[in-house]
């Protein structure tokens, strides 16, 4: 180890937290920061200066947690995801630190409400879906346990699109959370690494008569580093998030822009800068397809190159590296790193590749959020050869070990052979990026005991045979912080009345709110907190939509990605089905419901975007129904991030999780509507099946095929015409929809939609259609009886507790990394 002496920094003495040095603070950031008078500041200028002030209180923990970790050698655990959802920060960083009331105090001095401001803070852009919300959840929660970490990603300008509606239909806009800058992050000049593109490889013998290969890229762009605190909780470690960001080489090309040509001259910054602009381009064409590719690597090498620079700071050689580091894979899109880590220990760092080869599979991890074939991304030979050319070689000299190895070590059949090859031959050759990090890992984690478990007898069944002790689960969590005590301050504040506070450092605390479920006096003030959240996301939709809303009905709130699989789809068509039933039957007692659907569908995914238009279109269609006098109401939100998801949580009557069971990896809205008080309706897939454990199955309903009945159905031969037509209220829905009753202005429009049901039912819409019918109509049930349903709802939060995203990453500190 280095022994260089450093001279003692002391660390500056706690700064004072009261509120009118708060107050203080803030004016003077004001000023001289943002160079406005009080008298003249506009709500946006106090948000950045009561971030200022926030931001200098989580500097000093956030340098002593760097300077412990250095200090005592302690092994860094380095989470590299291409989302990060982080949502906004100011109210998650102030109430980890414990400051809430003090700033609400400070700011209410001066004439400014907290909540009017933190609501102005913009959504960073940086994820989709539950992929990058897991990981924003896991950087909160390594640094709640004390795990030393850092988080490792793009810097997108404008991220995942902003979503609005045209007629229905799902248009999709930049997201400009970067226009106003961001008071959250520090640039870090000195952290910048060349990444190249294309090129060849050179074959050259060193001075010591050693082979070594050169890669000489064709392309170079710059990785900049952009570095934001993630504070746990009551701030006892401050990890870090570091972003990167694409610049140019030469930012200008001034021949060419002397010589006339002032677009030209700016093609190189332009090429540079797409690489974090979105993200996820689409990938319907080639370009977007290499630009996906593009933005893969730039990150990946980028981390890595800032991984071994920081060992090298502090130890000699990379022999210690596995027990230094541990770096985690969120999905395949780092799967390239693999071969990058290999290339830059031989090629940079002149190791041998057998050497280097073991130090890479013992320093990786690798978590698979995804049973589908087609997310388990995969790059064709040519395009991959053509951009990364080393790391081409690279991966057949991977593929060579394992093939070898498999054939003669372990006598694999042909069959086995093509199943675990890096190298797909079934059609046009492509290189297989689930495999590459299956191999190129010492642990490979499922995200659900049923997805682990489903894992390892299909996508990876052949690789399990071959390494059978890699595969292990790790069930998803998500932080009780933002998905409790900020998102729902009054049941929070309702809990801690009822059991105190412990559950707020252990959410498995929670548990001691079991004995208040059947208490009437208790339910009533549950059910109060819930009415004021109904109210206040009614408020938010009226505003935003112009639809108003009965917070005495049943809110059903269906929040997720917009795909064919979580079956949104079933969904409507039940509520088609349902709208008949209350127009048939008048006489009937209905229970007044609200169905409430948000998320986006990828810009290429047609039958998602038209599955939004449906839900539109029915929507238009009962909400203006006399007949319907206010029974059923269909609203969709647009636009989902987090910020949304924090108003819809709480609000939620009903919790729909009604994936094709076996496709569903974990799930954690499941979890955050559930520690929130909601009932789940939902089949036996991901996350779902230990959320049936936990909090008992008198308090969940589940319905459907479970993912064992979905595969034999489908071997079997799926008939979903004769299901639909022994299913009169199915037919009579299906019908409706594929006639245009809810499409005057074109009759056609879902007819292939339907068609799609009728024919294959590939996610057994049809197949599951009646029991979700039964089950909503066992919801109806319970409903009317409002202490049986209070009972069942409490005891969902006392028991969610098992799934904080604490229990997860200390599962991961103490049984993959090896680190905390």
């Amino acid at each position: 180890m280095n022994t260089v002496s450093k001279p003692i920094i002391p660390s500056p003495a706690p700064r004072s937290s009261r509120p009118e040095i708060l107050a203080e603070e803030i004016i003077e950031r004001l000023t001289y920061r943002i160079g406005k008078d009080a008298k003249v500041a506009k709500p946006h200028d106090w948000l950045t200066a009561t971030i200022l002030v926030v931001r200098d209180r989580i500097i000093d923990r956030w340098m002593a947690s760097t300077r412990e970790v250095y200090a005592t050698g302690a092994k860094r655990v380095y989470y590299l995801s291409l989302e990060f959802l982080i949502g906004r920060l100011m109210r998650d960083a102030v109430s980890n630190l414990g400051l809430m009331e003090e700033v609400r105090d400070a700011l209410a001095s001066l004439g400014v409400d907290v909540n009017v401001i933190a609501g102005l803070e913009p959504d960073a852009a940086l994820g989709n879906g539950g992929l990058g919300r897991l990981a924003a959840c896991f950087m909160e929660s390594m640094a709640t346990v004390d795990v030393p970490a850092y988080g490792y990603g793009i810097r997108y300008v404008h991220g995942l699109f902003r979503q609005q509606l045209a007629d229905g239909w799902q248009v999709e806009l930049p997201e400009n959370w970067l226009a106003h800058g961001n008071p959250w992050e520090f640039e870090r000049r000195e952290s910048s690494y060349e990444i190249g593109f294309g090129g060849a490889v050179e074959f050259i013998t060193t001075h010591d008569d050693q082979p070594r290969y050169v890669w000489k890229p064709a392309e170079r762009v710059i990785a900049a580093a952009f570095d934001t605190p993630a504070v746990g909780w009551r701030g006892k470690r401050v990890n870090t998030l570091r972003l990167w960001s694409a610049q140019p080489i030469d930012p200008i090309l001034l021949d060419a822009f002397n010589a006339g040509d002032h677009i030209g001259a700016l093609r190189e910054s332009n090429k540079a800068e797409s690489l974090t602009r979105v993200l996820y381009p689409a990938d319907a064409t080639p370009a977007g397809q290499e630009l996906r590719l593009r933005q893969e690597f730039f990150f990946s090498s980028a981390s890595l190159q800032d991984i071994l620079r920081r060992h090298l700071q502090q130890y000699d050689d990379f022999t210690s590296l596995p027990d230094k580091v541990a770096i985690q894979l969120n999905d395949t899109h780092p799967a390239v790193s693999v071969a990058e880590l290999v290339r830059l220990l031989c090629d940079v760092h002149g190791m041998d590749f057998d050497q280097a080869w073991e130090i890479t599979r013992h320093t990786f991890s690798y978590t698979n959020h995804t049973l589908l074939p087609e997310a388990l991304e995969s790059w064709a030979v040519p395009l991959f050869e053509r951009l990364l050319p080393r790391h081409m070689q690279i991966i057949y000299a991977i593929n060579a070990k394992i093939l070898i190895d498999a054939r003669k070590g372990k006598n694999f059949s042909d069959g086995e052979i093509r199943s675990i090859s890096l190298i797909d031959e079934s059609g046009d050759r492509r290189v297989r990026m689930g495999n590459l990090a299956f191999v190129g890992s010492h642990s490979i984690n499922g995200v659900s005991a049923l997805h682990t478990d489903l894992m390892k007898v299909t996508v990876f069944a052949d690789l399990h045979k071959l390494y059978p002790d890699r595969i292990n689960n790790k069930t998803n969590g998500i932080t009780p912080r933002r998905w409790l005590q900020q998102c729902n301050p009054g049941l929070t504040g309702l809990i801690r009345e009822a059991i105190g506070d412990e559950f707020l450092d252990d959410a498995e605390k929670l548990r001691a709110l079991d004995v208040h479920s059947s208490d009437p006096a208790f339910q009533q003030k549950f059910a109060a907190v819930k009415r004021a959240n109904k109210v206040a996301l009614s408020n938010l939709v009226a505003s935003r939509m112009g639809v108003k809303l009965d917070p005495s009905a049943m809110f059903d709130i269906q929040i997720k990605r917009i795909h064919e699989y979580k079956r949104q789809l079933l969904n409507i068509i039940e509520a088609v089905a349902l709208y008949d039933q209350i127009r048939s039957h008048p006489e009937l007692d209905w229970v007044p419901r609200v169905k409430l659907f948000a998320g986006k569908a990828a810009p290429s995914y047609y039958n998602a975007k038209l599955i939004i238009k449906l839900i539109n279109d029915v929507s238009r269609t009962i909400n203006n129904d006399p007949s319907v006098r206010g029974l059923l109401k269909i609203v969709f939100v647009p636009n989902y991030n987090v910020s949304l998801a924090e108003v819809m949580v709480p609000a939620a009557d009903l919790s729909e999780q009604i994936s094709t069971a076996g496709m569903e990896a974990s799930g954690t809205g499941n979890m955050k509507f559930g520690l929130n008080g909601a009932l789940t309706i939902g089949t036996l897939d991901g996350a779902n099946v230990e959320m049936r454990d936990n909090v008992g199955e008198d308090n969940i309903v589940i319905f459907g095929l479970k993912a064992d009945e979905v595969s034999k159905v489908r071997s079997d031969g799926h008939n979903p015409r004769a299901i639909i037509e022994g299913s009169r209220e199915l037919a009579q829905a299906l019908a409706a929809i594929g006639s245009g009753v809810f499409s005057p202005d074109d009759r056609n429009r879902y007819t292939a939609l339907i068609d799609g049901i009728y024919s294959h039912d590939w996610f057994m819409v049809a197949a599951d259609f009646d029991a979700y019918a039964q089950a909503q109509r066992e919801v109806d049930q319970i409903w009317t009886n409002q202490s049986a349903w209070y009972t069942k709802t409490i005891n969902n939060t006392a028991r969610m507790g098992w799934f904080s995203s604490d229990r997860t990453i200390r599962q991961y500190a103490d049984e993959i990394w090896r680190a905390g």
